[in-house]
């Protein structure tokens, strides 16, 4: 790669630190434009086959899948960069996560703009299903919002091309709070029913501003779904009693109605 690419662009500020890199706000000189520039460290990284790699696995996955995909409610990646050391993803740039700007209202989002989030991140998902992608990883802090009323799925690093029939795979996926239970239960055969389950956390975080099953662990947010949803039986779910993880000893607990937890009246409106 030429450096005189990468002066093109000038940081900004810090957005934010993750894993194996950290992003920019940064404006591109050429353009003017502001952009998302996620500054990865290139260091070892070995495979399951215990070959040595310069390039983080999740950054792999995340180039080779977003190069594919294009919708107005998914994250653009503009462009991809390296030095001897680094490698550097453009993003197109967008104000905040919906984690901070959730933590940044005073009341609950109005209805109006949850019904609009949602239906662009439906669209969203029903995209990348369509093309067979899983995103593993759905939870606010990897979708990003603007003033204008936006919502796009970003961080793909989680995320893989499933097959049907589906093939077995890690159920070490998704931060646990989002986290469907049949994961919770052990399953290494799933489908895109894990990331609709992700979604509905999501829009119930969005009315009540506080996740809707905050466990501490992967048996403690299991029972935190049951508490709420009930107990789940073969009558109720046919087939979870074949899960690695499932046992008959789990505590027995009613479905609760949904209106007792999420309040959906006296929405205020809220802006920026």
């Amino acid at each position: 790669m030429k450096m005189d690419k990468l002066d093109r662009f000038i940081k900004l500020a810090k957005a934010g630190e993750g894993t194996y890199g950290v992003v920019y706000k940064a404006k591109n000189k050429l353009t003017g434009k502001n952009v998302a520039l996620k500054r990865i460290k290139l260091e070892k990284f070995y495979r399951d086959d215990g070959e040595a790699e310069g390039v983080p696995p999740t950054a792999i996955r995340e180039i080779s899948l977003l190069k594919g995909l294009r919708h107005s409610s998914i994250v653009e990646l503009l462009d991809v960069m390296q030095t001897t050391d680094k490698l550097y993803l453009v993003f197109e740039y967008l104000d905040l996560d919906l984690k901070r700007y959730l933590d940044g209202t005073r009341s609950p989002l109005e209805a109006e703009l949850i019904r609009s989030y949602m239906k662009q991140l439906i669209e969203a998902l029903a995209y990348l299903h369509s093309h067979r992608i899983l995103h593993r990883d759905l939870k606010p802090q990897n979708l990003l919002v603007d003033k204008e009323g936006h919502i796009k799925l970003a961080d793909f690093g989680l995320s893989r091309s499933f097959s049907l029939p589906t093939r077995t795979y890690t159920h070490e996926v998704v931060t646990v709070w989002y986290r469907a239970p049949e994961l919770l239960l052990g399953a290494r055969m799933y489908c895109t029913g894990i990331d609709i389950w992700s979604l509905g956390c999501v829009m119930a975080e969005m009315f009540t501003k506080r996740a809707i099953f905050p466990g501490d662990s992967e048996i403690d947010q299991l029972y935190k779904i049951f508490k709420i949803l009930g107990t789940p039986s073969e009558g109720v779910w046919e087939g979870i009693s074949h899960f690695p993880e499932y046992t008959k000893a789990f505590p027995k607990w009613n479905l609760i109605d949904m209106n007792e937890i999420i309040n959906f009246h006296s929405r205020k409106k809220r802006h920026f």
